[in-house]
């Protein structure tokens, strides 16, 4: 089946620059953008000039951090930061929709330097892909809402409404950017956030809480550990009773969530015990994160896992005096997802089959947090569509497609295009 385009649609598709694309993506990856670092606010700075040379209204402002952080609402951080950049860029309209197109513009640390290829901030080609720390998660996403505005732009479409450019710091350790964004009043009508999706489009979301549990043990010198007691040795009986918890948590999972082995992942990532190889450990600390399942409440999830800790500590002599302590740190992400029946899911699949002819976009949800909750809370429909595998986020062998890429921005233009005719047209 060919697609029929209307002239508006067609004079922006033919605005869209594969090569532009590429050329921007291989800039934008050369900026070592990590979550909380001065690259991040540098980001922010160039991209804004960028879109003021298209014409559009921009909004860059300096956070306020302690406001935001007194804020009962606040997603949390993880990464320390001096400052934060918000960026809102906007077509010109006096009146009608407007139609969200958001990105975060931070990337995690590359890790283990001796995994990757290259330098992780020095991208390089190889055929069609492009590698490089951040290319799929999301810079490429960032790219292709760029190239879509642009390409909208250039084509001199007079739009019924508005596109409005959310790009955000912060997105990995919790959300600052898109929660300052939202209490700055920009909202919307509909949002597309464009994470990595791998040919899927992604209506939900799980939570994520990151926790900290203190198991408290007694030092003593090595040769009479018997003695003491080791903080190591109390805490297995804990980690059981984690991955039990994980089990009865991903029983009768959401079918968004079917296609997921584990829907909703509880994982330790961090133990720390110990401050000498002879002395028996007085302190083990533990950090994770809790998956939050579609709508359920956080609280009852941090209920959940505290009612295990503390029922585990109880069957423990040792514990049952001295009992653990846990606590919430870090990103506190809620579950999110777009109201059933929503258009916008259609708008995505129809815009995706009329540029790729496939005939089916899979509908998901995703087992981690992202930005889709916070838009959801604040009454903007929203969901994730973009380009590259997500499981080579947060790896050494990070990449993304060019000709994905592409394709992504011309859905993309598609579905801004019908979604403000079509409202306009109510």
């Amino acid at each position: 089946m060919t697609a029929t385009f209307s002239s508006a649609e067609a004079s922006a598709l033919a605005a869209i620059d594969e090569q532009s694309i590429a050329r921007q993506l291989t800039e934008l990856l050369a900026i070592p953008s990590i979550t909380g670092s001065p690259a991040e606010s540098e980001m922010q700075h160039l991209l804004a000039a960028h879109l003021d040379r298209l014409g559009l209204d921009i909004d860059l402002w300096s956070m306020d951090l302690p406001a935001l952080c007194g804020n009962p609402g606040f997603p949390g951080t993880e990464a320390p930061r001096d400052e934060a950049w918000g960026l809102v860029a906007t077509t010109p309209a006096a009146e009608g929709p407007t139609v969200i197109l958001q990105a975060h513009v931070d990337v995690v640390p590359p890790g283990d330097l001796g995994k990757w290829a290259g330098d992780p901030f020095v991208p390089y080609a190889d055929g069609d892909d492009i590698h490089g720390r951040g290319a799929c998660d999301m810079k490429a996403g960032l790219v292709a809402n760029l190239a879509a505005i642009s390409a909208i732009r250039a084509a001199g479409i007079r739009l019924p409404g508005r596109v409005a450019a959310h790009f955000v710091v912060s997105e990995e350790d919790g959300g600052l950017g898109a929660f300052g964004t939202l209490q700055r009043g920009h909202t919307g009508d509909a949002c597309i956030i464009t994470e990595p999706t791998g040919g899927t489009v992604i209506t939900a979301n799980a939570g994520a809480l990151t926790f900290r549990i203190e198991v408290p043990g007694k030092a003593t010198h090595a040769s009479t550990r018997y003695a003491g007691v080791s903080a190591i040795d109390v805490y297995l009986p804990i980690h059981a009773a984690l991955a039990r918890l994980e089990t009865r948590r991903n029983t009768g999972a959401d079918p968004l969530m079917a296609g997921y082995r584990i829907p909703y992942p509880l994982a330790v990532g961090i133990v720390r015990a110990g401050d000498w190889a002879s002395t028996v450990p007085d302190l083990l600390v533990a950090e994770g994160r809790l998956g939050v399942r579609l709508g359920e409440d956080p609280a009852a999830a941090r209920t959940e896992l505290e009612r295990c800790v503390a029922e585990a500590a109880a069957s423990d002599p040792w514990l049952r005096d001295h009992p653990p302590v846990v606590a919430w740190t870090g990103g506190q992400f809620a579950s999110g997802r777009l109201p059933a029946g929503h258009p916008l899911e259609d708008l995505i699949r129809e815009a995706h089959r009329d540029v790729t002819g496939e005939p089916h976009l899979e509908n998901r949800g995703a087992p981690y947090g992202s930005d889709l909750r916070l838009y959801s809370a604040a009454g903007v429909p929203t969901l994730q569509y973009g380009p590259g595998d997500v499981r080579l986020a947060h790896s050494p062998y990070e990449k993304v497609s060019v000709t994905e890429t592409v394709r992504v921005a011309r859905t993309v233009v598609l579905a801004v295009l019908r979604a403000l005719s079509s409202s306009a047209g109510s």
